[in-house]
């Protein structure tokens, strides 16, 4: 092979790369699935740590916007930077960036806009076991696929909440 074929071989082969990259690209995206962690996005985790910083941008160099002082509040991850950054969402909209160290795979879930009736049964005619306040975080059990309730924990108290009275979890998804 000439010496003067080399320059566009190598272009060729430079662009099939990248036309290969940005084919798997498309393709995860299609899927919602990040290349950094390869889980869907959006997904709802928890906060780690009694403290948890909220940063501008995906590095610690970017300034804290917030201090989260809530361990186990529930978060959306909405998008991912590389294997390290996340940027989330709060139950009151605001986002930003966190270290994937700061957050925990626990579902919670946060109580909503007014005090809520956690019930026996999925049923809103079922007995009422607890009242729970707004700003309450419980843990997540499950969402039934189709029903509007899901099951959740606080303390002592195992019961049904609709899907509607609290943030944490997609509607219609778990």
């Amino acid at each position: 092979m000439s010496n003067k074929f080399f320059p566009t071989i190598i272009l060729i082969l430079i662009f099939l790369f990248f036309a290969l990259e940005m084919s798997v690209q498309k393709q995860l995206s299609a899927q919602n699935i990040n290349a950094g962690s390869g889980l869907p996005l959006p997904r709802f985790v928890s906060l780690q740590h009694e403290a948890s910083r909220l940063r501008s941008g995906p590095k610690v160099t970017y300034p804290v916007l917030y201090l989260y002082q809530m361990r186990d509040m529930p978060v959306e991850i909405i998008a991912e930077f590389g294997k390290m950054w996340r940027q989330i969402r709060d139950f009151k909209g605001t986002e930003g960036w966190m270290h994937r160290s700061q957050l925990s795979s626990k579902r919670t879930v946060i109580i909503t806009q007014q005090t809520r009736t956690l019930r026996v049964k999925p049923d809103s005619g079922s007995q009422p076991l607890a009242r729970l306040e707004p700003g309450v975080i419980a843990n997540l059990i499950n969402c039934p696929k189709g029903s509007g309730w899901c099951k959740i924990e606080k303390d002592d108290y195992e019961g049904w909440l609709r899907r509607v009275e609290f943030w944490g979890v997609n509607q219609g998804k778990r």
